[in-house]
């Protein structure tokens, strides 16, 4: 049921967004600038011209414009911003989930790169990089007083190119140097498993891979589990940024059979559109419950808030992030771009998540360890330094705390819903009556 969308993101931690792609010149524009306006910027070029020729030392002009730039974008909103030619190419490396690498998930730890895990049939994993180890340096360079982007940005690169990595391993008498042939590493959006008469999936994010390997994973699932075993799904959204809109029109397509899965809403009251779901139920209408927390946002309120409205699945955890704005994408000059923001979405029942996030059906707070206990673990757009207000935006705000345990026993949340799905527990909210589910009359 995937269909052809404009490509829309959306998303809200680390920078990602809700945004469409405009080739060209935008569609609408604002009434020329007045006289005051074009005063205000010859004060600005003033400002730049005695910058650039007075300041103490010699300013990167390029910086400085660059900066200006964000500077007034920022000012709009947390979620417009400018993005030179080295940012605009990652967000379409991240949303296109694939790229030239290694096939390692990394961390920064004591100024080392740390192995996470190799994923698995990548170079990294063929050629012997073990979960744990430590990379101190990237083809001879020394990776202690990079960051973390930047050895990242080392270790991808041309597709058959190799690349020299000095290894730091547990129990070896010495560094291992590690010679991996690059290629193309196509991350797994969506990662599944049975948990005995459950089908478990998690979306860590919404690329242009992630229907297909939704459907993979649905198929699977039901290979290895009995139709008259299989008690269910959980979708687990927690955690997740968001992505591409497409994506997650079609994820919730995926479960849904009629009716409107989103809409956006721009500057112009006529300026609406709606995606609609198609016939069809890719689980044949067994229960699904879906987890949300305070990582939850944008894309992954898009999906979790259509299914809730649909009465299609009952939503369990802790109120999501709360991001509920469309940003643009206009490409520019030199392979940059630009991200404003030009709309808000709502849910199938005409509400706006915006500064609220998703309510849970039914909320199950996550313990936090002890090496967490009395820290700021919770996330919400709310919280953020001069959001759009929406327009059902409450002093409570929006978000929660974003923590998963790593090991699925320590997990409340999930086991909560296996719980549910198993009749081992029971609530009024599950299994929901799509009988009653609440769509907008507008």
């Amino acid at each position: 049921m995937v269909r052809k969308l404009s490509l829309l993101f959306a998303g809200a931690l680390m920078g990602a967004s809700a945004m469409s792609l405009v080739y060209g010149s935008p569609s609408s524009t604002a009434n020329a600038a007045g006289s005051e306006t074009y005063k205000q910027l010859a004060i600005f070029g003033d400002i730049f011209e005695r910058v650039r020729g007075q300041y103490v030392t010699p300013p990167d002009e390029k910086s400085l414009v660059e900066n200006a730039i964000n500077g007034m974008l920022t000012s709009l909103d947390p979620h417009s911003s400018y993005m030179n030619p080295e940012a605009a190419k990652d967000m379409r490396v991240q949303t296109k989930g694939e790229f030239g690498g290694l096939g390692i998930e990394v961390t920064m730890e004591n100024e080392l790169v740390k192995v996470i895990t190799p994923i698995d049939d990548t170079p990294a994993a063929k050629a012997g990089v073990r979960a744990g180890d430590y990379i101190s340096e990237i083809d001879g360079e020394e990776v202690r007083g990079l960051t973390l982007n930047d050895a990242v940005e080392k270790m991808r690169g041309l597709v058959n190119t190799p690349i020299k990595l000095t290894i730091l391993r547990e129990g070896a008498d010495k560094p291992l140097d590690i010679t991996i042939v690059r290629d193309i590493i196509k991350v797994k959006a969506v990662k599944f498993r049975v948990e005995n008469d459950v089908g478990y999936m998690k979306i860590t994010s919404f690329t242009e891979k992630t229907y297909d390997d939704l459907e993979d994973a649905i198929a699977k699932i039901k290979a290895e589990v009995p139709d008259d075993k299989l008690k269910g799904y959980v979708l687990d959204l927690r955690l997740n940024p968001g992505g591409l809109l497409d994506q997650a029109v079609s994820v919730s397509d995926a479960f849904l059979d009629r009716g409107e899965i989103v809409s956006t809403r721009g500057r112009d009251p006529k300026d609406i559109s709606r995606f609609d779901s198609r016939p069809g139920d890719d689980i044949d209408g067994k229960p699904m419950i879906v987890l949300v927390n305070g990582g939850s946002a944008s894309a992954s309120e898009i999906v979790a808030g259509a299914l809730q409205d649909h009465r299609r699945a009952t939503v369990v955890g802790t109120t999501s992030f709360g991001k509920g704005s469309v940003q643009t994408i206009i490409p520019l000059a030199e392979n940059g771009a630009l991200r404003l923001t030009t709309a808000l979405y709502y849910t199938p029942a005409g509400k706006s998540i915006q500064g609220k996030g998703i309510s849970p059906d039914i909320k199950v707070e996550q313990p936090l360890p002890e090496d967490l206990a009395g820290r700021d673990v919770s996330r919400g757009e709310s919280d953020l330094k001069g959001h759009i207000k929406g327009v059902e935006e409450s002093d409570e705000g929006s978000g929660s705390a974003a923590y998963v345990p790593p090991d699925p026993k320590d997990d409340v949340q999930l086991n909560y819903a296996l719980s549910l799905l198993r009749g081992e527990k029971t609530d009024p909210a599950f299994p929901p009556n799509p009988d009653k589910a609440v769509m907008n009359n507008q």
